[in-house]
C-alpha cells in the first residue's frame, strides 16, 4: 500500500514527519509477525518540482518523487504549514483534485485541509484544522462544517485532522482503517506515544 505525502517550502515539519514516521513505524512493527509483510506501507514524500524542499525553521528534506513522475497513491496525505501560496499554484490544486478520488484513502493534517478544500475534496463535508487557523477556513469556504477541538474528522475516505501533533494521532486512526486497530495499538506503543485509541470516530 503506497502512502504519499506532499510537502512543500514551509511545509510544517511534524505535519508530514508524524504520520511518516506512523506508517514506517507500523510496516516494521508488522514486519515482526510476517517478514513478507515488511513493506505492508510503502511511505515516500511527493513535491512539486524535483530538488530539495525547505520545511519550516529551514528543515531541508529531499523528496522522493514529483507531482508527474510518483508512483500509484492508496493514501494521499497533505499537510499543513504556509500554504497560501500552495493554493495559488493550479498545477499543485489540480493534482489534488485529479489524484484523490483515485486513493483509498485522503488526508490532510493542520491546515493542509485548505488545499484539500481548494482542490474541491473536501465539498460541503464535516472538517477540521488547527484550532488557530478555524475563522480563516470559515470566511474562505463557508459551505463547510468545521469542527473545534477534535484530533480528527472522518468523512470515511476524506479525513482531516488539527494541527501538527494532531496528524500523529490521525495516522494511528488511519492505520485503524486500513489495517485494524491490534496494528495501530502496537505501533503507538513501539513508538511510546500515548493513544487514546477508544476516540475512533468524529
Amino acid at each position: 500500500m503506497n502512502i504519499g505525502i506532499f510537502i512543500y517550502n514551509e511545509v510544517e515539519v511534524l505535519d508530514f514527519a508524524g504520520p511518516y514516521e506512523v506508517f514506517t513505524t507500523a510496516a516494521r512493527v508488522k514486519g515482526r509477525t510476517n517478514p513478507d509483510a515488511s513493506k505492508f506501507f510503502d511511505v515516500f514524500l511527493i513535491a512539486e518540482n524535483e530538488g530539495m524542499v525547505s520545511a519550516r525553521a529551514n528543515f531541508n528534506v529531499q523528496p522522493h518523487y514529483t507531482i508527474q513522475n510518483h508512483p500509484n497513491v492508496d493514501v494521499l496525505i497533505v499537510p499543513g504549514g504556509v500554504h497560501n501560496r500552495e493554493m495559488e499554484k493550479p498545477n499543485v490544486i489540480e493534482w489534488i483534485a485529479k489524484i484523490s478520488p483515485n486513493t483509498t484513502l485522503t488526508a490532510s493534517v493542520c491546515t493542509g485541509a485548505f488545499l484539500l478544500a481548494q482542490a474541491g475534496v473536501l465539498q460541503d463535508k464535516s472538517c477540521t484544522t488547527h484550532w488557530e487557523d478555524i475563522p480563516d477556513l470559515r470566511a474562505m469556504f463557508p459551505t463547510l462544517d468545521v469542527k473545534e477541538d477534535v484530533p480528527w474528522v472522518d468523512n470515511g475516505r476524506i479525513v482531516t485532522s488539527a494541527g501538527i501533533s494532531a496528524g500523529i494521532e490521525t495516522a494511528l486512526h488511519l492505520i485503524t482503517k486500513l489495517a485494524g486497530k491490534e496494528l495501530a495499538v502496537r505501533t503507538a506503543r513501539q513508538m511510546q506515544y500515548t493513544w487514546n485509541n477508544e476516540r475512533l470516530s468524529y
